[in-house]
């Protein structure tokens, strides 16, 4: 016998394939409809779009797929380490022989295991700081346009509607949503990030204030409310958010996220929006009060002010100290202005005695002596100074032979630099008498305008005694005594008459005491006779 022979057997012979269809027949006829209680782990999403998981317990494992159209009519979306119940078929997989089940419907295993992913949830986005109050919003007082994010065909926007307009017509803005199902979640993210997006005074108006309102259901109506996009959309809006989800009982995580929180869809209208006819009876009776405070404060000043008048002094009393000091001022405007007058003439006389022709022509003969000096001595220091070089230059150049050209050139430009220095002495002293003849002309002009020539012009008259001395009085004169009367244009002789006593009794004041404020060069006053 060779260890190659065979022993006959009746056992029926199965190729791979045929044995694997015949176990898939036998799994999935005695395992058609089953529901299994599990813990979900290894969850993977492929781009396909389908569902791959695992259901374990503490001692098996069991894979688990859920096909793309089932998965999107879930309300219910598994999550890794929640306990659920799944309701398939039992098959297998040949190309990897193993088994699997075909979920076509999962729930969580009682509201307890929903509680626990709730609260695990709210304690993560709480963590991230989305439910801090010190990020929280105010409501505007008196919202324009107000945006609603909720299902068009509820009577949750039916009450919306109607409490808003009992309350304060506005403009109202609905984001159709589905507000329970797979993609509610989305929907609602979506409608809160879309209100945030319009532009202000765009087509359709940004609104003021957003309300996202459903009403009552279990917690499985309630989950896409409790979606993390939802939350983190609501925490983000830039827009205040009420949330008026469920009724006063339900509470979901954008509730927290919320700016507000409302007990119900009619009680988000009411936080919204105030009472138009009270705020009209307000505004009445501040108006009221307004005009009621306005008066009063005008009689207090009414009464102030008649209290201020009769403590005023009369219209006399505060005039009278200043209509003395005007009149003692007018009283001695006129001897003021006649001192002042004195003190001028006195200061040009003295002025005039400094200032002569003969002074000017000194001081500027002694300046030019000084500069034809000074021009002397720069170019006997010139020619020294050049002398010098020469001297230098001529002891060298027995040594310097083969240098003539660079001592040329130096001596050159020496002596260009001595003669631009004569010139700009030249410049200089032409520009030094330049300016004392300006000054000169300048004592020459105030000398002449200081002279008594222009004082005979105006109509005055320079009376000499025979032995030529000025006259300045009536009472150096005798009767019958020669004077000299000198005017503008000439001098003629004259002869007293009449006494000096007679001359005396009827002096004349100058024209200047007479009116000194007016301008004498615009009317000159008229020479009388000097005895008159």
């Amino acid at each position: 016998m060779t260890m190659f022979d065979e022993s006959p057997s009746n056992a029926a012979e199965f190729t791979v394939t045929e044995l694997s269809g015949a176990l898939r027949r036998t799994v999935e006829d005695a395992f058609g409809h089953v529901r299994v209680r599990g813990e979900v782990g290894r969850l993977s999403r492929p781009g396909s779009g389908h569902l791959y998981f695992d259901l374990k317990d503490d001692k098996a494992v069991l894979s688990a797929v859920a096909w793309k159209g089932v998965v999107s009519s879930w309300k219910f979306q598994p999550e890794q380490g929640l306990e659920v119940i799944a309701t398939g078929k039992l098959t297998t997989f040949p190309g990897q022989s193993r088994y699997q089940i075909v979920v076509e419907k999962i729930e969580p295993a009682g509201a307890g295991a929903l509680m626990a992913l709730l609260e695990e949830r709210r304690k993560k986005l709480a963590g991230e700081g989305l439910f801090d109050e010190g990020r929280k919003q105010l409501l505007p007082y008196m919202p324009r346009v107000i945006g609603v994010v909720t299902s068009p065909t509820g009577a949750v926007i039916r009450d919306i509607l109607h409490r808003i307009s009992d309350r304060f017509p506005l403009t109202v803005v609905v984001w159709p949503v589905r507000v329970q199902g797979e993609s509610c979640g989305m929907e609602v993210a979506n409608a809160i990030n879309g209100f945030n997006a319009l532009p202000k005074g765009g087509p359709i108006a940004r609104p003021d204030l957003i309300i996202v309102a459903r009403g009552g259901g279990s917690l499985e109506d309630l989950w896409g409310f409790n979606d993390e996009i939802v939350v983190r959309a609501a925490a983000a809006s830039d827009i205040p958010l009420i949330s008026a989800v469920g009724h006063e009982t339900d509470w979901t995580l954008i509730d927290h996220a919320a700016d507000r929180r409302a007990p119900t869809p009619t009680g988000a209208a009411e936080m919204a929006v105030p009472v138009k006819a009270e705020l009209e009876a307000m505004l009445a009776n501040l108006s009221a009060r307004l005009k009621g405070a306005e008066t009063r404060l005008l009689d207090r000043k009414k009464d102030g002010l008649r209290a201020l008048t009769r403590a005023l002094p009369t219209l006399d009393s505060l005039l009278a100290m200043p209509r003395q000091r005007l009149d003692r001022s007018g009283d001695l405007l006129g001897k003021a202005l006649a001192h002042n007058t004195a003190n001028c003439r006195r200061r040009y006389e003295r002025q005039a005695s400094r200032i002569s022709p003969l002074t000017l022509i000194s001081a500027i003969r002694e300046k030019r002596l000084g500069l034809n000096d000074r021009i002397g001595r720069c170019r006997n220091a010139a020619d020294r100074a050049q002398e010098r070089r020469r001297t230098r230059l001529d002891r060298p150049s027995a040594l310097l032979a083969g240098l003539p050209r660079r001592l040329e050139t130096g001596i050159e430009r020496e002596t260009r630099r001595l003669s631009d220095q004569g010139r700009r002495a030249d410049a200089a002293i032409a520009r030094l008498l330049n300016d004392h003849r300006r000054a000169v002309s300048q004592h020459t002009r105030m000398l002449a305008s200081l002279s008594h020539k222009n004082v005979l012009a105006r109509g005055f008259a320079l009376v000499r005694d025979d032995a030529g001395e000025l006259v300045s009085s009536v009472a150096s004169l005798s009767t019958g005594q020669a004077v000299n009367i000198e005017f503008q244009d000439g001098d003629i002789s004259a002869v007293t008459a009449g006494s000096a006593s007679a001359a005396r009794s009827t002096p004349k004041k100058p024209a200047r005491e007479k009116a000194p404020a007016k301008d004498e060069s615009a009317k000159p006053v008229r020479q009388g006779s000097l005895f008159d």
